[in-house]
């Protein structure tokens, strides 16, 4: 559960509150939280996600959360296992394609692109996903792969294949992704346009 997390309907609706203002404060497009609130897949992913992690931790409901979680996977594209601990103001942008397996973690702070997996490279059980700090950046098409750290303040760069932890504040990008400084490029001898180079591809 969030950081911070206090039982009962009222702080729930802060942390949906939350939500809406994230997203709306991250998308130059988003003209209103009202039209965040009605037609943005990914808050009302991350707003499912919030209910059946709570009926997650309740062993009888887990079933339910399960299902719940199917229904808001056909209806927004985006897949967030009800055992996935999900920190405050998650933004996922556009949202298609996203994937989120049951043990990742996610801080507080960050913003997922379409595409992007949290997922495993294991099928034992146990702790298969990665961890993600606070304000991390995950571009579109990016795959986390593992139990990995992902440190706070770290981009992953768009189609990235992250098998490596990423230290905090680093750059990660290309396939397999390797951590650089931000603002530095490595030198290749000729400019050459790499989609791993593009830490994020809005529409």
């Amino acid at each position: 559960m969030p950081a911070g997390h206090r039982p009962g309907l009222r702080h729930l609706l802060e942390i949906l509150a939350e939500d809406l203002e994230a997203a709306h404060a991250h998308d130059p497009a988003a003209r209103s939280r009202f039209e965040v609130a009605l037609g943005y897949p990914g808050v009302h992913a991350v707003w499912a996600h919030r209910v059946t992690h709570r009926m997650w931790h309740k062993p009888a409901l887990r079933l339910p959360a399960r299902l719940l979680s199917q229904v808001a996977r056909w209806i927004t594209g985006i897949e967030i296992h009800p055992g996935a601990r999900i920190g405050r103001r998650l933004f996922i942008d556009h949202g298609m394609g996203v994937v989120i397996g049951q043990t990742a973690v996610v801080g507080d702070d960050c913003v997922l692109f379409h595409g992007s997996t949290l997922g495993g490279r294991s099928m034992t059980r146990g702790k298969r996903h990665p961890t993600l700090g606070d304000r991390v950046m995950v571009g579109a098409g990016a795959k986390i792969l593992g139990p990995l750290w992902i440190g706070d303040d770290a981009q992953i760069g768009a189609n990235a294949v992250v098998t490596h932890d990423v230290p905090t504040g680093m750059v990660a990008v290309g396939v397999p992704a390797h951590a650089r400084a931000p603002g530095h490029r490595p030198d290749h001898g000729q400019h050459v346009e790499d989609a791993s180079e593009l830490l994020e591809y809005v529409i």
